[in-house]
């Protein structure tokens, strides 16, 4: 049986497609669902979500969104958290935050899911932090490890409680240690 090539869709073809749930992404002409999340996931999803937007929504410095699409690159990725600085949060016609987010986020955050790819998040990081993103970090809520990816440098592996976990200078008020990320799975 010979096998026909499958052709690989644009950005613009993908974008045209229906949403799917979870939702898929789009790196170097590849599209991937992702994983379904599940409890350690979405519990510490929703206390960094708190976390940042007490600090930066107040005083309108920053905002974190949960599963936003973020399109720019020729990629187009929905980061577990995207927080993008106030004044480039894109908005609509009326004023209101738009639904469509054609730019990269300031910092991206992502939360490994069971059996998700290492590899294939790291690449989504990379992909911000080469379009403009300040940090990408990578939580591993198996391991009770971060790794932070600063552009342009090295990254950091975080695995001891007392760690403060790097923030962007943006967020600077933000003061988190590993220790305080990871006790939000404890009941």
């Amino acid at each position: 049986m010979i096998k026909t090539p499958t052709r690989r869709l644009s950005l613009e073809e993908f974008l045209q497609l229906p949403e799917t749930k979870p939702a898929s992404e789009y790196i170097d002409g590849e599209i991937i669902q992702k994983p379904m999340p599940q409890g350690k996931h979405s519990r510490l999803q929703g206390g960094l979500m708190t976390a940042i937007n007490h600090v930066t929504e107040p005083t309108k410095i920053a905002l974190a969104f949960p599963e936003l699409r973020c399109t720019f690159g020729g990629g187009s990725t929905v980061p577990d958290v995207a927080v993008f600085a106030w004044q480039r949060i894109p908005i609509d016609e009326k004023g209101d935050i738009a639904n469509a987010f054609n730019t990269y986020p300031d910092w991206t955050i992502e939360i490994l899911s069971p059996e998700q790819s290492t590899t294939k998040v790291t690449k989504n990081i990379l992909h911000c932090l080469n379009h403009g993103t300040s940090l990408g970090w990578l939580i591993d809520p198996e391991e009770y490890g971060v790794l932070a990816y600063p552009p342009q440098q090295q990254p950091i592996y975080l695995e001891n409680e007392e760690d403060i976990l790097p923030v962007p200078d943006l967020v600077s008020d933000l003061h988190l240690t590993l220790g305080q990320l990871f006790a939000w799975l404890k009941l």
